[in-house]
């Protein structure tokens, strides 16, 4: 049984990347990096809404009645018409008003701007979700069980990738005041250097 990064990974692979990155005008290589910070964010936004119970269950319920996984079964389909897909109402509720500090910082320290990063996070959003809601099917994870599965996602990913990983925490516990940025996109350029 797939865990849900063994999903990402998968669906994720050489093919779906350089067809993302056709599409959005970006190299493989920017692609790659930018996708390195995307799925953090991502998945840090869906833990903090799985934290409070009401968000938990309304996760919960939107895995349910929309995310069963079967976007990944038809992968190459899905982001030849990724537009018109829900990755924008999927971002309002797991990003917020935090997406354009999100597409900013990723954008500048990816070197894509931030509208391709906009429309990478709209590719990427129902991915995660379809590979959350066929992992808490496959494992019978229940509402109280999402917060667990969420935190050993997010543990792998800082795990694998700690200053992507936090510098993109960062990003997203901004207080809003744009000061800060400009510094976390000079330490995530500084980090894609090494």
């Amino acid at each position: 049984m797939a865990g849900l990064m063994d999903l990402l990974g998968a669906a994720l692979n050489e093919n779906t990347i350089k067809q993302m990155a056709g599409q959005l005008g970006a190299s493989d290589t920017q692609l790659q990096s930018a996708i390195g910070m995307a799925l953090p964010a991502l998945l840090q936004g869906l833990q903090r809404n799985a934290a409070d119970p009401q968000g938990a269950e309304s996760l919960a319920n939107a895995l349910e009645r929309d995310h069963d996984g079967s976007v990944l079964d038809n992968l190459m389909d899905f982001l030849g018409n990724a537009q018109q897909g829900p990755g924008a109402g999927i971002l309002r509720h797991v990003l917020g008003d935090q997406r354009a500090m999100v597409q900013q910082g990723i954008g500048q320290a990816a070197g894509i701007n931030p509208g391709q990063v906009g429309s990478l996070l709209e590719m990427l959003a129902p991915l995660v979700m379809g590979a959350l809601g066929k992992t808490t099917r496959q494992q019978g994870t229940g509402v109280g069980g999402l917060l667990d599965l969420l935190g050993q996602a997010t543990g792998q990913m800082q795990q694998q990738q700690p200053q992507a990983f936090n510098l993109v925490s960062m990003l997203l516990d901004q207080n809003r005041d744009g000061n800060v940025v400009d510094d976390v996109v000079r330490m995530l350029g500084n980090f894609l250097k090494r």
